[in-house]
């Protein structure tokens, strides 16, 4: 006791504020704190262009042969056991046979690691790839969770931009004055999240001879493969493996609705062998060895889902995806102090840029849709989260008539909040 109170007590413990600071980028973290905008008084649905989860929605419904093949991996009790680190052999089979349909290179197994959600892909190849010197070449606008896994392993991150007038491809001028000797690999986001777009066959090609002067990998994030519905064809990068070597993520999340089942790999394209020579597969299986695997049973199913999944469900969708996706960019059009450079092709996405001098009480992209969650109900990712700042990224994959609603009602919020002339 020290004049008459108690000394207060030293614990040997606190939080990581490198974690709590990582986890403020993320694409979530924004998003919570716009739900706790919204007006709790508002009685109209909240319109959710926020973030690329469509499976509430009954038009977005996963195949019944995904579900039922989930059910039957169950039922057979012979997905009750803990997996293999890297998955079991039958689902990395299956995915190592759903992805060379399109390569000129058949996969193995072997090649295949399975992952909990492209998430943990993600998470995994960036720490493997960290080192005390190393840094990293990101799209900009790209996808948060990149900087934030990055950041809480210590790798330096540089971003390059992606063009808007060019249909959103790599400026690879830039990547090449980014890359130093430190220099371990780039990211590529095809189709495009945040921005809608497909990449060419023409232009993967040059991507890939870059990094192959460059002497880096390519990490190629493929989480929506083949939902594209423009003029160019979905190309996975793994049909340059042979130029430079090329880590694909992927998932089934976002082709088959089911984000929540949790189910993603990272596979090898290297028909060279030159990832193999530099240890990079034998740490991704020390760091998995060290880390969670997806359910068991969710891999008892994969061969069933990517095998028998038939193609009139994957049309159905691209269908839908397609129809909303025009909608969104028509009815942009007449959004007073937003423009859309390009129409998307691809994704579930699309990025708009703001102009804030057309409005009265409005300084950028954040106040924007901060404004807009509380006064509309409607809610829209901030550019500055996938690293532009006054642009938007809008989702469109959601319910058609919930679509139109949230676009009536951001043509409304922009008129009220212009300058009066």
């Amino acid at each position: 006791m020290e004049n008459g109170s108690a000394a207060k007590k030293r614990w040997g413990f606190q939080g990581n504020p490198e974690l709590h600071a990582a986890s403020e980028i993320t694409i979530r973290g924004v998003l919570t704190m716009l739900l706790s905008k919204l007006n709790q008084s508002d009685t109209r649905p909240v319109i959710p262009l926020g973030h690329g989860d469509p499976s509430a929605f009954p038009c977005f419904r996963t195949s019944p042969i995904a579900e039922d093949a989930i059910a039957d991996a169950i039922r057979s009790a012979k997905f009750n056991g803990y997996s293999s680190t890297v998955g079991i052999a039958p689902a990395r089979s299956a995915v190592a046979k759903y992805l060379s349909q399109d390569l000129p290179d058949k996969l193995s197994a072997d090649d295949v690691f399975l992952t909990v959600g492209c998430t943990q892909a993600i998470q995994t190849i960036i720490t493997v790839l960290a080192d005390s010197k190393a840094n990293i070449l990101l799209p900009k606008p790209g996808f948060p969770y990149y900087e934030a896994v990055c950041q809480s392993c210590h790798l330096e991150a540089r971003h390059f931009d992606l063009l808007p007038d060019k249909d959103w491809e790599v400026d690879l001028d830039a990547v090449e004055a980014l890359a130093d000797e430190n220099t371990v690999a780039m990211v590529i986001i095809n189709p495009g999240n945040p921005c809608g777009n497909v990449f060419t066959h023409q232009h993967l090609q040059k991507v890939a001879e870059t990094a192959r002067k460059l002497g880096i990998l390519v990490i190629s994030d493929e989480v929506y493969d083949h939902l594209a519905f423009g003029k160019n064809p979905f190309v996975p990068m793994g049909v340059f493996g042979s130029i430079t070597p090329v880590v694909t993520l992927g998932s089934i999340s976002k082709r088959w609705i089911v984000p929540g089942w949790r189910l993603g790999w990272l596979v090898i394209n290297d028909p060279n062998g030159i990832i193999k020579e530099h240890g990079i597969i034998e740490s991704i299986t020390g760091y998995l060895n060290i880390s969670c695997d997806p359910p068991t049973f969710i891999q008892g199913a994969v061969p069933d889902i990517l095998g028998k999944t038939n193609e009139d469900f994957f049309s159905k969708i691209v269908n839908i995806i397609k129809e909303c996706a025009n909608t969104c960019y028509e009815g942009i059009q007449d959004v007073h102090g937003i423009i859309c450079p390009s129409k998307p092709e691809g994704s579930m996405f699309v990025m708009v840029k703001l102009d804030p001098s057309v409005f009265d009480d409005i300084k950028d992209d954040m106040e924007f849709c901060v404004k807009l969650a509380k006064e509309e109900s409607v809610l829209i990712l901030p550019g500055i989260t996938v690293g532009l700042k006054n642009w938007l990224r809008v989702t469109f994959a959601i319910e058609p008539a919930y679509l139109e609603d949230g676009i009536e009602r951001l043509k409304a919020f922009c008129k009220r909040h212009s300058k009066k002339t």
